[in-house]
């Protein structure tokens, strides 16, 4: 536990920002991502697709739950159509290695590997809590920025 406070107060903890390490395996973003749900929804007018109902995205080590995914495609200019982001709603749940993080809200853009959670920012690790109004987690270098009124409890260490 002793180790949270040194890491944190060694990036130079605010009340307003900290970065720190998340999961212990670094993700690979080309990997294919496997989608689970409900119910799916087409929109054959915009090329979304919408995953209702205890939606669980994995990719590779990566897990993402949510109540609500919305897919977001794109098409690079060969004509070939993959996966621009995901947005999920309602009991937003990244889970990487030992490393998990909680929110009411998170956009997953595949390209950098770079999850963006907002709303009651949860972050466990095995080394304690952390709670915030955003979290960013880059899962290709296996790091994370919190921000907007952090808070973690560090307890003292006694001999």
């Amino acid at each position: 536990m002793f180790c949270l406070p040194v890491a944190l107060f060694s990036t130079g903890l605010s009340a307003q920002s900290a970065s720190i390490a998340f999961g212990a395996i670094k993700a690979d973003p080309s990997q294919p991502v496997e989608v689970t749900a409900e119910t799916l929804d087409v929109n054959q007018a915009d090329g979304s697709a919408r995953f209702i109902g205890d939606v669980v995205i994995i990719q590779g080590v990566m897990r993402l739950s949510a109540n609500d995914v919305l897919v977001i495609y794109k098409q690079d200019e060969t004509g070939k159509t993959g996966v621009e982001r995901l947005e999920a709603s309602g009991n937003v749940i990244l889970v990487n290695g030992p490393d998990a993080a909680e929110a009411d809200k998170a956009e997953y853009t595949i390209d950098s590997g770079t999850v963006v959670m907002t709303g009651n920012v949860l972050l466990s690790q095995s080394t304690g809590t952390l709670t915030s109004n955003r979290l960013v987690v880059d899962l290709t270098t296996g790091t994370a920025s919190l921000s907007g009124r952090v808070k973690t409890i560090l307890n003292g260490g006694s001999d």
